[in-house]
């Protein structure tokens, strides 16, 4: 599949001030493939080192870790020269050996022409355990996350028309294919992004397949809370999880600690809330007290809502089918205000954009809210239909007035008084650098 980090990983090989390189990302969102795919195309050679399933290799981190004691070793084992030029060395599932993390500062420091990279679906939870050492400003980072919809529709063979989109959302100009366009992300919020579903949907399987996939998939989440806290811990960390879907078909999507449980309390939930942020299953999106740059410095980190990391696999929890997501069903009207937030805030960080939300004590409440180059603070209102009525939107420009505001449904694009009228389908257009 063609992921945007193709470029990436491209761009960082070629860079003069290249570091030894960490790929972050959830598991199965398609690190190792990326990584393999690209040394396929831009080396000669690769000396692989799956940490997980190759325990052993670990010992050979126990003593000396800098590159001219581990190199020779490292050859070895992979049964090849590790030439500088033409090899790159690939540590996987690195949060399996703290110390083969820690030996990246020593080949930035001592053998800087050697591309080396990392990648760990655990990573940032491993990363709070004492054990680990981060090579802190010695490493580049990069992180991946589900495909988005400009990638489905590479994977989908449809690259002319996200072309197209892109075109249109620069033009503001009606488009021509919008109804099939909001076709197929109909079939994206049931499908998502996790590789295996979308190659699965690509190759003509049908939702039962792919849900059968995407179950697959949480149950090895499920496993890995288990597996990697304790059972105090893993308990909590589960009732989070399972409260994120009923979290976002309520009316107010921002997190409530009594929807886990009507005993539950911040203190309690924190620590499990973190652990899920940290192995990538779940995304912050903070409330600011203000709609102006920098956002940054009105944060509330007391209000805010949590998104998963893939909406297809929300559809799936949720039990949402084709039917629920028709424009003249009523099935799934109560699910699809939170499942289309939650698909663009997948876009946005996808995009490597920082969403919040803007909300003041009338309740009044904008749903996203994005620092834009050139534009500032832009607020960014969702709807899952064509009804695009939005009294909070109003506040917020009259107390703000913003140069533009972005208004995602599925009506067509537009621009009047100041209102970018955005097909829920270029979400992904938003902050494209």
């Amino acid at each position: 599949m063609k992921r945007r980090i193709d470029a990436e990983l491209l761009a960082w090989k070629s860079s003069s001030s290249r570091k030894p390189l960490v790929v972050h990302g959830a598991r199965q969102v398609g690190k190792t493939y990326s990584v393999l795919a690209f040394a396929e195309r831009a080396f000669d050679s690769v000396l692989y080192i799956d940490f997980s399933a190759q325990r052993d290799i670990c010992a050979l981190f126990d003593g000396d870790i800098t590159p001219q004691a581990l190199l020779p070793q490292l050859e070895v084992v992979g049964g090849m020269d590790v030439d500088p030029a033409t090899t790159l060395l690939f540590f996987d599932e690195v949060q399996a050996c703290p110390r083969a993390l820690t030996s990246l500062k020593y080949f930035y420091e001592r053998a800087p022409e050697y591309c080396v990279i990392a990648a760990g679906s655990l990573l940032g939870v491993a990363l709070g355990r004492s054990e680990y050492s981060y090579p802190v400003g010695k490493v580049d980072t990069l992180t991946l996350y589900p495909l988005d919809f400009e990638e489905f529709l590479w994977a989908s063979d449809e690259e002319r028309l996200a072309n197209l989109i892109e075109e249109a959302y620069s033009s503001n100009a009606p488009f021509g294919l919008h109804e099939r366009a909001l076709q197929l992300y109909r079939s994206y919020l049931l499908v998502g992004g996790l590789p295996e579903a979308v190659l699965a949907h690509v190759e003509g399987a049908r939702l039962p397949a792919v849900r059968s996939i995407q179950q697959g998939i949480t149950d090895a989440y499920l496993a890995d809370m288990t597996k990697y806290a304790s059972p105090l811990d893993s308990s909590k960390i589960l009732n989070v999880w399972r409260s994120v879907p009923e979290q976002l078909a309520k009316e107010n999507h921002k997190f409530q600690y009594a929807t886990i449980a009507s005993s539950a309390r911040a203190f309690q939930y924190e620590a499990p809330i973190n652990w899920l942020h940290a192995a990538g299953l779940v995304s912050f999106c903070y409330r600011v007290s203000e709609g102006r740059k920098p956002l940054k410095a009105f944060v509330e980190h007391d209000f805010f809502k949590l998104y998963l990391l893939d909406t297809g696999l929300l559809t799936a929890l949720q039990g949402l089918e084709a039917d629920d997501l028709a424009p003249a069903s009523d099935k799934g009207s109560r699910f699809r205000g939170g499942v289309a937030e939650n698909y663009v805030m997948q876009q946005l960080q996808a995009n490597g954009t920082d969403p919040f939300y803007w909300g003041t004590a009338s309740k009044a409440e904008v749903d996203f809210v994005v620092q834009l180059e050139g534009e500032g603070a832009v607020p960014v209102e969702v709807k899952s239909g064509g009804n695009v009525s939005a009294r909070s939107l109003e506040a917020y420009r009259k107390a703000y007035e913003p140069p533009v505001v972005f208004r995602l449904s599925t009506k067509n694009f537009g621009l009047e008084r100041g209102i970018k009228s955005i097909p829920l389908y270029a979400a992904y257009c938003i902050g494209r650098r």
